[in-house]
């Protein structure tokens, strides 16, 4: 199995049962770009058609998980309505990929999982995060509506009333206080973090697969159901925030020198 049709932001290694995809934009912190994009939608299909894979790491290269959208990106959508509506469409898939995708996801959070990088990570099936990692929303800050999972998310995860506020606010989420709230399963030191989701992933691929796919088959059926409704309603709503004059304004402040 090759995967050479994937973009060069986003690389899949393999190492016995176990296939590692990283997240690859270190100089960009992993921000989202268009080809980023497209690869998070279309890779579960690809690792899911990989016979001698049991499970998969994911993680990102150097000093973040993900910084979320890349703000050039998605700056171009405020004059390009058809490449906003893809986008969303393509944010769409990538959720219900993650979801029907039949084999355990190891997240390795190894540093700040913001915006659509935080959706992606709490997806996989197990959150490893870095002591010195943090998780993030920060869509309204930018005049956006939290439409591609964290409004719709979160709380399957965590209590509903201590989530509010950083989704309102945007506000970073420490490693610590994340696995209090049930938004990652547990710490680990920086440095131990890949040998940690590397000794989980054997022990899990070591398992019977069958059993193993049944199981997480079953546990994301509740996902998937309690997910179809909030999830239409978050991309509508991000949709329409995506046109609003805050948006519009919020971005063209942050393109701004110094800002």
């Amino acid at each position: 199995m090759t995967y050479d049709d994937l973009p060069g932001e986003l690389s899949v290694e393999c190492d016995g049962p176990v296939r590692t995809v990283l997240i690859n934009r270190p100089d960009e912190l992993n921000a989202v770009n268009r080809e980023l994009h497209w690869g998070l939608a279309n890779v579960w299909q690809r690792l899911s058609q990989d016979p001698d894979a049991r499970v998969v790491v994911l993680t990102g290269a150097g000093r973040a998980f993900s910084a979320g959208g890349d703000l050039g990106w998605i700056t171009s959508f405020l004059d390009d309505p058809v490449a906003r509506d893809e986008s969303l469409r393509e944010g769409a898939q990538i959720i219900e990929e993650m979801l029907r995708f039949p084999l355990p996801v190891i997240a390795a959070v190894n540093g700040p999982a913001v915006g659509l990088g935080c959706s992606v990570a709490l997806l996989c099936d197990v959150v490893l995060i870095s002591e010195e990692a943090y998780l993030a929303d920060p869509h309204v800050a930018v005049g956006l509506v939290a439409g591609d999972g964290g409004a719709a998310f979160w709380p399957l995860l965590a209590p509903i009333l201590r989530t509010r506020e950083y989704l309102y606010t945007g506000d970073r989420i420490p490693a610590a206080k994340a696995v209090e709230l049930g938004l990652a399963s547990r710490t680990t030191a920086p440095d131990d973090l890949l040998a940690e989701a590397g000794r989980l992933a054997g022990r899990i691929a070591a398992q019977p697969a069958e059993a193993v796919r049944g199981t997480k088959r079953v546990v994301n059926m509740y996902l998937s159901q309690a997910l179809a409704g909030p999830m239409q309603a978050g991309f509508a709503a991000e949709a329409a925030s995506m046109r609003s004059p805050e948006h519009r304004a919020r971005l063209t402040a942050l393109q701004k020198p110094g800002s």
